[in-house]
């Protein structure tokens, strides 16, 4: 606690000294700012933080920073919130509730429109392209300010690695298996590689990663008439390879999110395939010393790898509040891009940083060199252009096709159903929830 009040502190005196001071910082009459999100433990004190460092900057507003429980729980009550005529000025909300917030008509408040009639310093090409892709319009206007963003990354334990005379993470998915097999081997592990989140890394970065699409019209970014296409040749073969692998060991499954990081951490699966954001976590609970790397690739496929997307959540402005309270969302959202606040939280998160002086001022203090890999998700993001296929995914109902994808890969994990047959149905069920929501945003 005494290092995050530290942090907070110098936090807000950055913030002073970006906004040219705004005298005392307990005026007796501050308007209240409600941000609700979904970070518990400890990113709930740093969030908490990161509020109190914007109060100690000004004496106009207070943000006042609520913890409404996980992603689903806290969109779901956010929206309960504004159809009752009491939203917060600011919900978090997770990367799959983006077409949903977008097809809220009258219910959010855009940033780039937010930031435009109160005046505030916005410029775009400040933040950076693979972060903010996601949440624009097509034309490339921010919807939503990006907060909590991570890129999956390959995890790889260098004791294991070394036992088997390796020395470096595997490139290929073709390394993936030879490496695996050498591992297993020498007996350096029990499982060659695991994977968390398995929808979003195996099949939404896959696609991007190789620039193949993950659904018809940009992702779903062009348009509501979408439909679902990860169930493609190269799809199906990466998915078999991958449940053929088990019988080795080579891949073991772990859970639908993070429920597989203690195969890595406890050293029985040598490789994990996860968010960036796990870093600090995997760092408390590995007694060895592992190595953070880029997600492997086919190298069959021409032009691979291309870029990762991102995972996480955005804030979103609602509307229904009085409109005098917006000047204080607009200059907080401004805040939060600030270079000290952002290095602050990818330095302390394993997030990554949403503006690029922020990245560079990370850089120049020598973190990246003490910190081994912590740059990683950043450059995998940055190191391309986003393309059409690699921009993010922009589809309707994707929390329950998320489900679905769920469902349909546990049952090739389980010898259930080939990936041909597992991923036709995956697809064909989640174009089913695709019209319905088409249906209903027309």
């Amino acid at each position: 606690m005494r290092h995050f009040r530290k942090m907070a502190a110098v936090v807000a005196v950055s913030a002073l000294a970006v906004v040219g001071g705004a005298g005392t910082a307990f005026a007796a009459s501050k308007t209240k700012i409600q941000w609700w999100h979904a970070m518990g433990g400890a990113l709930g004190e740093i969030v908490n933080d990161i509020a109190a460092g914007f109060n100690q900057s000004q004496n106009e507003y207070e943000v006042e920073a609520v913890y409404k429980g996980n992603y689903t729980e806290t969109m779901t009550a956010g929206i309960a919130a504004f159809r009752s005529g009491k939203p917060p000025h600011i919900m978090q909300v997770f990367e799959v509730g983006t077409a949903t917030m977008m097809a809220a008509k009258g219910a959010i408040y855009p940033v780039y429109k937010l930031m435009a009639n109160y005046d505030q310093p916005f410029d775009q090409s400040r933040y950076i392209s693979a972060v903010i892709g996601y949440y624009t319009t097509t034309d490339g206007k921010l919807l939503s300010m990006p907060f909590n963003s991570s890129t999956p990354v390959v995890f790889w334990n260098k004791q294991a690695f070394k036992k088997a005379g390796l020395d470096r993470a595997p490139k290929t998915w073709e390394e993936v298996g030879d490496f695996s097999k050498k591992i297993i081997a020498s007996g350096g592990a029990e499982c060659g590689f695991t994977v968390g989140w398995q929808s979003w890394t195996m099949l939404e970065n896959f696609s991007a990663w190789h620039n193949v699409p993950f659904a018809t019209k940009e992702n779903g970014f062009a348009g509501l008439d979408t439909e679902l296409a990860f169930n493609s040749p190269l799809h199906v073969k990466h998915i078999q390879q991958l449940a053929d692998w088990q019988a080795d060991k080579i891949f073991t499954y772990g859970g639908r999110r993070g429920d597989g990081n203690p195969l890595f951490a406890d050293g029985k699966c040598a490789m994990l395939i996860n968010s960036s954001a796990y870093y600090g976590g995997l760092v408390k609970s590995s007694k060895f010393d592992f190595g953070t790397s880029e997600m492997p690739y086919w190298s069959t496929v021409k032009g691979a790898p291309q870029n990762s997307i991102i995972g996480g959540a955005t804030l979103w402005v609602l509307t229904g509040n009085p409109k005098e309270d917006y000047e204080g969302v607009a200059k907080f959202l401004n805040y939060m891009s600030d270079v000290f606040v952002q290095a602050y939280w990818h330095q302390n998160t394993g997030y990554v940083p949403i503006t690029n002086a922020a990245y560079e001022m990370t850089k120049r203090s020598g973190y990246y060199e003490k910190n081994e890999g912590r740059d990683v998700a950043i450059l995998q993001m940055s190191s391309k252009a986003p393309t059409p296929n690699s921009k993010g995914l922009r589809l309707g109902g994707f929390v329950q096709i998320r489900d679905i994808i769920n469902e349909e890969l546990e049952a090739i994990w389980a010898g259930k159903k080939t990936a041909q047959e597992g991923l036709d149905t995956a697809v064909a069920r989640g174009n089913v929830i695709l019209r319905k929501f088409e249906k209903a945003n027309k």
